[in-house]
């Protein structure tokens, strides 16, 4: 992607937020594409943040990289694939994978890989196919892919193949046809074995790669139903640590959701990079959340399948170490 670069000197009425300068009256792009295309400010010779106030007189220097083709290009990966049709592909997604090319990520995610899986699918039904006017072997809409899962999560995920599965697949998640299962390992515990936690959430006041619980009407509504499987305790009377190992059911699929509801019961996801702490028992876990089962209809016969991804390795070192160090004081059903 080429670099581009502006200079010019600021001339602001009053002192004012660089990337609302720079997106009102300079124009040069809105304030998401400065993020979206990795703008660099620097004013009078020092690099500053796009928050930083500029005043009448301050020489500015704004560096940033072209927009890149949306035209996604196909790559080989190592992709986990749990099922696959005429209609659909489901993988088991791994921890570190980004779901969509987006600002930061423009290859190496799940849409690249299944580009590449929809190509040689046509290459090998033969040259025939690859050129007939058949709807059926027109690509999908944004390279299949009807819902995503987080960078850290791991687990099931189903992409289209064609058109008309991509439209078939979406009604459903538009709908909440879908059900869905995660297991999480939380450090703490919840307030009660199982429960509710319906809420609105919006983007964080704070800090704008985060979300939080926000007040009704603010935001989008956000419904999460849990279940308590296992707690272990570590520790002596007094400076006892719990953990717990949870089952987490969706009904509305909001960026961040559980990772979100969980912190605001007091129990945040163990190795969450943005909603805890670092663990002092485990301080390399990376985020504990993996989405187990997917309950869907297939457009081949319109009934409902369920697809599981096996517990990753991760969890099997962390439960581990809980049974070695810890006390399990409770397993559910």
């Amino acid at each position: 992607m080429a670099s581009r670069i502006w200079e010019g000197r600021a001339e602001p009425e009053a002192p004012m937020r660089a990337d609302r300068y720079l997106s009102e009256i300079v124009a040069i792009m809105n304030r998401s594409q400065l993020k979206a295309r990795d703008a660099r400010l620097f004013c009078n010779g020092r690099q500053v943040k796009l928050s930083h106030k500029i005043k009448h007189g301050d020489c500015l220097r704004l560096e940033w990289t072209d927009a890149p083709s949306e035209v996604i290009q196909p790559e080989s990966l190592a992709l986990s694939i749990l099922y696959e049709d005429a209609d659909v592909f489901v993988f088991d997604k791994a921890q570190g994978m980004v779901t969509h090319p987006a600002a930061g990520n423009w290859s190496g995610t799940l849409a690249n890989g299944v580009l590449w899986l929809l190509q040689k699918a046509a290459l090998t039904a033969g040259a025939s196919a690859a050129t007939s006017e058949d709807t059926s072997a027109e690509p999908p809409p944004r390279c299949g892919i009807v819902h995503r899962l987080d960078k850290d999560t791991s687990g099931v995920i189903i992409t289209a193949r064609t058109p008309a599965a991509h439209e078939y697949l979406a009604r459903q998640f538009h709908d909440r046809e879908t059900k869905k299962e995660y297991v999480a390992i939380l450090k703490g515990l919840p307030p009660a074995p199982e429960g509710i936690v319906d809420t609105w959430l919006a983007r964080s006041p704070h800090d704008r790669k985060k979300f939080a619980v926000s007040p009704q009407g603010r935001g989008k509504h956000a419904l999460t139903l849990y279940r308590v499987r296992s707690i272990w305790e570590i520790g002596a009377k007094g400076s006892v640590q719990r953990y717990a190992l949870v089952l987490l059911y969706p009904r509305t699929g909001r960026t961040h959701q559980l990772r979100v509801h969980m912190a605001h019961l007091g129990c945040p996801i163990l190795g969450d990079p943005l909603y805890a702490k670092r663990d002092t028992l485990f301080p390399g876990a990376t985020l504990m959340l993996h989405a187990r089962r997917l309950k869907i209809r297939l457009p081949s016969d319109q009934h409902y399948r369920v697809f599981v991804a096996p517990l990753p390795e991760r969890f099997r070192q962390v439960v581990k170490v809980l049974e070695e160090k810890g006390k399990r004081v409770r397993t559910g059903g």
